[in-house]
């Protein structure tokens, strides 16, 4: 029996299945950094606030002097941040903040409600700033949707990474953000989400194939949804088919997925989770499950904003002589 479903080109964002609602994959080349930790070149012909063409290899998103998103608001899903290249300045409603990036990654839960920016300041100002983020958005349960607002980081240390080498010594690496491999597994998620119960076989997985390697997928419970993202190299091969880059791979996590890699190194990204199997509904930055739910949302969010937002402007970013480092709500800092 085949293990592909459907093979469909990667619009943006990228479409996901329960429990995941959607992963957005941002890759700009910044250039040099300014004084104030954006880009050291013109913004003209951009349409700052609301910049997502790619315009000379990099956009400016939301942001008018620094790349990225100032605050806005989120409530019933969790956020999965993960920065391959370059740093993110996180700030929230409830006094929380952080830089991660370079492998890091940060696991939101927005719960019941919470404001966060995301700034990608441009620290190298002697060199280019390259960027590399997926953010992918998991869904929270009915009863989990109202849960108190939580974030922590899973810094690149100890983020597990499984080095596998095929018949003819090519490499594969595969860093577990989520789930488990032959005897490692990842830092638990945030207590409240749906990939804390082992049951539901959340995996979040990057993976990297060398040229011509060939991998051979474990095999998931019966009823899991698992997507594979093949987002950078050239092409690779699987059950008959040649799949070019740029696509997604609908799979049954149930049975055996082989795939050959062709002559240039390949990067994916796997998302698997047993499905929640409840109502979505959507409207921007709110997930919750019917329509009274999001109309109760909005009206929160304009009488309390969540909180209120506690940092000089919406666009916040830190110190350029801070490192990367999370400082949690009770005023606990780490620094890495």
């Amino acid at each position: 029996m085949s293990a592909i479903i459907k093979i469909k080109p990667l619009g943006f964002p990228w479409e996901t299945s329960d429990p995941f609602l959607f992963c957005a994959y941002h890759e700009d080349q910044y250039p040099k950094g300014n004084l104030d930790l954006g880009p050291a070149a013109s913004l003209e012909g951009r349409n700052i606030g609301q910049d997502f063409t790619l315009k000379d290899g990099w956009r400016m998103y939301h942001g008018t002097k620094v790349p990225g998103f100032p605050a806005h608001p989120h409530r019933g899903f969790e956020t999965v941040t993960v920065v391959q290249k370059g740093l993110v300045d996180h700030s929230d409603s409830l006094g929380a903040a952080g830089r991660f990036g370079n492998g890091d990654v940060q696991w939101m839960t927005a719960g019941k409600g919470v404001q966060h920016s995301e700034m990608f300041p441009l620290l190298n100002a002697e060199k280019e700033n390259p960027f590399l983020l997926f953010q992918i958005w998991l869904n929270l349960p009915r009863d989990k949707k109202m849960v108190a607002p939580h974030f922590k980081m899973l810094w690149n240390e100890e983020i597990p990474k499984v080095t596998l080498t095929d018949k003819d010594t090519n490499t594969i690496e595969i860093i577990l953000i989520a789930g488990k491999l032959n005897n490692k597994t990842a830092p638990d998620p945030a207590p409240d989400s749906w990939a804390a119960n082992p049951d539901n076989e959340v995996a979040i997985w990057t993976i990297k194939m060398g040229p011509n390697a060939i991998y051979m997928f474990p095999k998931a419970s019966e009823g899991i949804n698992r997507s594979l993202y093949f987002f950078k190299g050239n092409e690779i091969t699987s059950e008959g088919y040649t799949i070019p880059v740029n696509h997604e791979i609908v799979l049954a996590a149930n049975q055996e997925f082989k795939i050959k890699n062709g002559d240039t190194e390949a990067h994916m990204l796997m998302l698997q989770g047993r499905p929640i199997n409840e109502t979505v509904i959507k409207n921007g930055p709110f997930v919750m499950n019917s329509q009274i739910e999001i109309r109760e949302a909005i009206q929160e969010y304009q009488q309390t904003e969540f909180g209120g937002w506690p940092w000089p402007s919406h666009d916040h970013v830190h110190d350029k002589s801070k490192g990367r480092f999370a400082l949690y709500p009770d005023g606990k800092e780490i620094k890495m």
